[in-house]
């Protein structure tokens, strides 16, 4: 993984400094909670519902077992032993006290890392595939230009005020596990017909109160010009972006508003001005980035395992985790394996301090010390040998840590919500909870078959509900919460958004209207069809007919 340099430790130890004479300030009362409110927004500080939230950068979703323990450890000393993996990869604390907050900067930064630009209108947190530098399906390994963009990014002076925050995604596999359609920039790696690396450049996507997925501005764009190019695009963006209206902000709406071809236009007149200027990329460079992360001393190993294989045979149990959680491997003898953090009865993304403390112990036993996040909400190790893998599910299983439910109904994506956030309309965890609850059957969910169920507490769609092939949205009527209900939404290369079935629900409703929507599936699927495909073939309309059919009014008799 990358390994900091001096220059990178000296700019995170400065920011922890300056941030704690920020906060010193504030609680002394020489700042305002005007001026307070920005220098903590640079710093991943919220004031949300009951207390203050932290979020911490994970870049690309990559960590160490030193960094997990470290986590850990801020979650038992300054929150309430847990944290929380977000959509973003991130990790967020829901309970620090504010005066703690430039103390666990300081703890953060001792294992190289941060909080910064984690939240605020600027570039975010780039994220990508959860199985970079593994998958049998990559054309490049996307990390070392993932962490070229976060150190372009970060402390960008041009675009440290954006009219709203901005998200990169970056995918180097054949197929799409970034989501890159819904960012505001997706870049799309990709060899050509001569074997050079070019780049599909997405622009405007997003989710949020307006749902748009991205439209391809470049087809092939030389991978030199990843910089050049994506800041030609900032720079419009920065130049025309509403500043007026905090609901028309994001670049989708400016795309929408100029349309695609004008949108390009203007970005090809602004990257002449330096399209072969100091931010292109050479060789040079992306090697010397790569050098910066450590790579694994994998063994030769042959790619079956007798031991492996008989347990496949004898367990059950061992066999359904393997069929859900683990993942094919570039490397002969060797898997990835996704660690669920999806248990009934506790939020998804949840993880507790012990947890965190026993996932690092797995990944320097199991994975070269080495685990990851996922914008699913849950935690990968990635490098761990076919016969590992038995040992690894008993412990994994111990610590809560094995539910064989990856892509499975229950493997839910949810956002805090009204829970914590006050942004939210209304709650998501309880919604999570009951549907979880409701089929909490592995047989059945086995049955069913991969399907994404993804859960929002309002319209900013942490919880990405629009992509969800089920889509729950909390919604404010009244007074009182409910619950709308999309079908249809996907990610990935043929992303889709979802569509409302019709009128919201209460909330003791929406476990059942979503087993009524998994009753017409397995009613209705062709075999090997899985619920999304069941939903494309015929539509929303058995689905909302079969919802809403004890809401429909009884006919009037006609008189004889």
């Amino acid at each position: 993984m990358y390994i900091y340099d001096e220059y990178d430790q000296r700019i995170v130890d400065e920011r922890v400094a300056q941030f704690r004479d920020q906060t010193r300030r504030y609680l002394a009362g020489e700042l305002t909670n005007d001026e307070f409110k920005p220098l903590r927004l640079q710093n991943g500080l919220y004031i949300q519902r009951y207390a203050p939230m932290l979020r911490v950068a994970v870049p690309y979703g990559l960590l160490n077992a030193k960094q997990a323990r470290k986590l850990a450890h801020v979650a038992r000393t300054y929150d309430k032993g847990y944290a929380h993996v977000s959509t973003r990869q991130n990790f967020q604390y829901n309970w620090p006290e504010l005066k703690n907050v430039p103390d666990i900067l300081a703890e953060l930064a001792s294992v190289q890392m941060h909080a910064i630009q984690t939240s605020g209108n600027c570039i975010r947190n780039v994220t990508t595939d959860q199985f970079a530098g593994i998958a049998p399906d990559e054309v490049v390994d996307p990390r070392p230009l993932a962490e070229i963009l976060r150190q372009w990014s970060t402390f960008h002076p041009e675009f440290a005020l954006l009219p709203r925050k901005f998200k990169f995604a970056v995918s180097g596999s054949v197929n799409d596990r970034a989501v890159v359609q819904m960012h505001d920039i997706g870049l799309e790696f990709f060899r050509d017909a001569a074997g050079e690396l070019r780049i599909k450049v997405w622009v405007g996507g997003g989710l949020g109160r307006t749902p748009i997925l991205g439209e391809v501005i470049e087809e092939a764009l030389p991978w030199q010009h990843m910089l050049s190019y994506s800041e030609s695009i900032l720079r419009v963006y920065n130049r025309w972006g509403r500043r007026d209206n905090l609901y028309k902000a994001r670049i989708k709406i400016l795309v929408k508003a100029l349309g695609i071809e004008e949108f390009r236009r203007q970005v090809e007149a602004e990257w002449a001005h330096h399209k072969d200027g100091v931010n292109t990329l050479t060789q040079a460079e992306f090697d010397r980035i790569a050098k910066c992360f450590t790579a694994p001393a994998y063994e030769s190993l042959p790619e079956d395992d007798a031991g492996f294989s008989a347990k496949l045979t004898e367990e059950k149990a061992f066999a359904n985790w393997v069929k859900r959680n683990v993942h094919a491997h570039r490397q002969p003898g060797y898997r990835a394996v996704t660690l669920s953090l999806k248990v009934t009865g506790i939020a998804p993304g949840d993880v507790t301090d012990r947890q965190l403390d026993i996932v690092a112990d797995l990944a320097e036993r199991y994975s070269f010390g080495e685990l990851r996040t996922t914008h699913e909400q849950n935690i990968v190790l990635s490098d761990v040998k076919l016969a590992d893998l038995h040992a690894l599910w008993l412990e994994a299983r111990a610590a809560g840590l094995a539910t064989p439910n990856i892509g499975l109904i229950t493997d839910i994506i949810c956002c805090p919500g009204g829970s914590f956030c006050d942004l939210a309309n209304a709650k998501s965890i309880p919604i999570a909870e009951s549907i979880q609850q409701l089929f909490d059957d592995l047989d059945y969910q086995h049955d069913i078959g991969d399907l994404e169920l993804n859960i929002s507490g309002c319209m900013n769609s942490c919880g990405h509900h629009h992509v969800g092939h089920i889509g729950i949205l909390g919604v404010d009527k009244n007074d009182s919460e409910w619950y709308q209900v999309s079908i249809g939404g996907k990610q990935g290369n043929d992303a889709s958004l979802g569509e409302v079935i019709g009128p919201s629900f209460a909330a003791d409703e929406v476990a059942g209207v979503v087993k009524r929507l998994i009753d017409v599936y397995v009613e209705a699927r062709l075999p090997e069809e899985r619920f999304i495909d069941t939903v494309r073939r015929l539509g929303p309309a058995p689905f909302k007919e079969r919802v809403y059919a004890d809401r429909q009014p009884a006919k009037k008799k006609v008189e004889a």
